[in-house]
C-alpha cells in the first residue's frame, strides 16, 4: 500500500469511529450535557369549549370547540357572520368566559381565575386590534400607544419611551405627535396595531383588522401582522375576506358555532 492510500484509509478510520472526546451512537450522553428543553406551552388553547348566549332562543355561539395557537404562529379565522369567530376571539383573549370547556394561556387553566387576575393577564400577555381604532382623538400616536400601558403600573416616562420604539417598529416613528384626525386610515390602524403590541405580547387577536381600508392599505397592514408573525408574535387574524385569509400560513374555518376545518397551507 502506498503512502498516499495508506493516509486515506487512515483518514477515513479515523473519520468513521467515535473519538475519544466525542459519543459513538450507543454511548451514554454526557452527565454535564443540558438536558433537552421542553417545548414551550401553547400561547392559547381551547379545549371543548361552548358559550351560548341567553335569549328566546339561546343563541350557541360555540359549541365543542378546539384550538391551540402556538408561539409564534400566524393564523386566519374565517367563516360567515354569526359562525362564532368574535366569540373565540372574545373567549380566547379573556374578555368572555365559555360555559364548558378549557381554555388556557400559556399553560395555565383560567377556569378559577379572578376577573382582576383576567385583566392582569390582558395587559401583559394578549395584544387586540379591532376594525374600528378606538383611538383617543385628541392625543397624538405616541400617547395613544404608550395608553397600551396603563395597567401595568409602568412609570408614564417608561410607558412613552416603549411607545416611541413600538411606533419605530410599525414604521411610523415621524408620526409620534400627530393626532388621529391627521392620519391616513392605515397609519390609524398601525397606531392601533403598535398600542397592541407595546407591552410585548406573546399572543396578537386581531379583527377585521383591514375591514376600514382600502385594497393597497389592507396589504400592506397584512405585510405588516406576517413581520410581526415572524419576530415570534403569535397572530390570530379574524377575517371575512378570502385575501386576506390565502396569505396566511394556517386557516380555521367556522360555521355554526363549530371548527369546520382547519389547515396548514404550505408553500
Amino acid at each position: 500500500m502506498d503512502d498516499q492510500t495508506s493516509t486515506a484509509v487512515r483518514v477515513r478510520a479515523d473519520a468513521e469511529a467515535p473519538s475519544a472526546g466525542r459519543a459513538g451512537p450507543d454511548a451514554a450522553p454526557s452527565p454535564d450535557a443540558e438536558p433537552p428543553r421542553p417545548d414551550p406551552p401553547p400561547v392559547v388553547e381551547l379545549a371543548g369549549v361552548d358559550r351560548t348566549y341567553p335569549g328566546r332562543p339561546p343563541v350557541a355561539a360555540l359549541r365543542g370547540v378546539d384550538l391551540t395557537v402556538r408561539p409564534g404562529e400566524l393564523l386566519a379565522v374565517v367563516g360567515p357572520s354569526g359562525s362564532g369567530k368574535s366569540t373565540l376571539l372574545n373567549i380566547a383573549g379573556t374578555l368572555d368566559r365559555a360555559d364548558a370547556g378549557t381554555v388556557r394561556i400559556d399553560g395555565r387553566d383560567l377556569s378559577a381565575c379572578s376577573d382582576r387576575r383576567l385583566a392582569a393577564i390582558r395587559a401583559h400577555r394578549i395584544g387586540f386590534v379591532f376594525q374600528q381604532f378606538f383611538l383617543a382623538p385628541g392625543a397624538g400616536a405616541l400617547d395613544n400607544v404608550a395608553d397600551g400601558l396603563l395597567y401595568t403600573g409602568r412609570p408614564r416616562r417608561e410607558r412613552r419611551a416603549a411607545a416611541a420604539e413600538t411606533l419605530e417598529r410599525v414604521g411610523l416613528g415621524d408620526r409620534a405627535h400627530h393626532r388621529p384626525g391627521e392620519l391616513s386610515g392605515g397609519q390609524r390602524q398601525r397606531v392601533a396595531i403598535a398600542r397592541a403590541l407595546v407591552g410585548d405580547p406573546g399572543l396578537l387577536l386581531t379583527d377585521e383588522p383591514t375591514g376600514a381600508l382600502d385594497s393597497a392599505t389592507g396589504e400592506a397592514i397584512v405585510e405588516l401582522l406576517v413581520d410581526l408573525h415572524r419576530g415570534g408574535t403569535a397572530v390570530v387574524v379574524i377575517t371575512h375576506d378570502p385575501q386576506v385569509a390565502a396569505a396566511m400560513p394556517r386557516r380555521v374555518r367556522m360555521r355554526d358555532g363549530r371548527i369546520e376545518s382547519d389547515e396548514a397551507v404550505r408553500g
